[in-house]
């Protein structure tokens, strides 16, 4: 459990960092520039992480490429992320045509795109899915994976590997308007970014459903031996995401609107329903694709 106590203080040190900084460093570029208090805060969390990040690699001895998820060659690494890629795109335009189906979304905002605007959306958003999952997947299914199966084994691993991908994601936003900003904001912005754990019954739906999908793809990583297949599902699914929510929003007066979660109109029952059978359906398909690798280096 070394490592995964390692992480878990790297992840209060970034969330200290930003309690701690965020006032001092807004105090020097608000005077020259309109940066939202936030806004500086949480790049200055994602500051800390990425400096603690590299530290604790290192003395975990975590930072090689095979820890960090990228032991495959270079040729093979991208094949699977693209392969990863489509996988996940097609897989969560299904789930997105059975919320439309269910009348779970409400398309009316998709209206105001002409095709340039929505070509422009599609790719803006691949690009945010790709940077999404790589940074997660490095992070988690990559570092702290490796380090958690090495103490361990891989259950453990993808089972704390998946919680604290779950927990990740109720960080929420929290704004402080500039003439609200005192010495005190920082810490104010600390309890803002962690409110959504005040009501954990409210997140249960998205956190158990967000838990799942990480261990879909802890459990990718841990069939595939690197992070090609589930950075590219991960990119994948974020990327349709994202597109779906510039296109439409949650329709609270369906009939069936408790399926979606409240935290962010998308995760939820359904798509925790939907994990089930394509998580046995990826790892199937994973297991066959790994053996016929190692069949054709044997070969070879």
């Amino acid at each position: 459990m070394r490592t995964f106590t390692w992480f878990l203080l790297l992840i209060a040190f970034s969330l200290a960092c930003m309690a701690a900084f965020t006032y001092p460093a807004w105090l020097l570029l608000h005077p020259h520039f309109s940066f939202p208090f936030h806004r500086i805060g949480e790049r200055i969390g994602m500051l800390g992480f990425l400096l603690g990040f590299v530290l604790v690699a290192r003395r975990l001895r975590l930072a090689d490429r095979a820890s960090l998820g990228f032991g495959a060659p270079r040729p093979l690494y991208v094949r699977e992320l693209g392969v990863g890629l489509v996988i996940g795109a097609i897989t969560m335009c299904a789930v997105v045509a059975s919320m439309a189906a269910l009348g779970l979304l409400d398309w009316q905002q998709a209206a105001h795109y002409s095709a340039g605007a929505l070509a422009a959306l599609i790719a803006k958003r691949l690009l945010s899915g790709l940077a999404v999952g790589l940074i997660e997947e490095t992070a988690l299914r990559g570092a702290m994976y490796a380090g958690i199966a090495r103490e361990s084994g891989a259950i453990t691993a993808i089972v704390l590997t998946s919680i604290i991908f779950a927990a990740t994601h109720f960080l929420g936003v929290f704004h402080i308007p500039p003439a609200a900003v005192n010495a005190w904001s920082g810490v104010a912005l600390l309890g803002g970014t962690l409110r959504a754990f005040d009501h954990p019954l409210g997140i249960a739906d998205a956190f158990l459903c967000l838990t799942a999908v990480g261990v879909v793809l802890a459990m990718v990583r841990s069939i595939t031996g690197n992070t090609a297949a589930s950075w590219g599902l991960h990119a994948g699914w974020v990327w349709v995401m994202l597109v779906v929510h510039g296109l439409s929003q949650p329709n609270r007066a369906a009939p069936l609107q408790f399926l979606l979660s409240l935290h962010d109109g998308f995760t939820g029952w359904l798509v925790l329903l939907w994990t089930v059978p394509l998580g046995w359906g990826l790892a199937r398909f994973y297991r066959a694709r790994t053996r016929r690798a190692m069949h054709a280096v044997r070969l070879a």
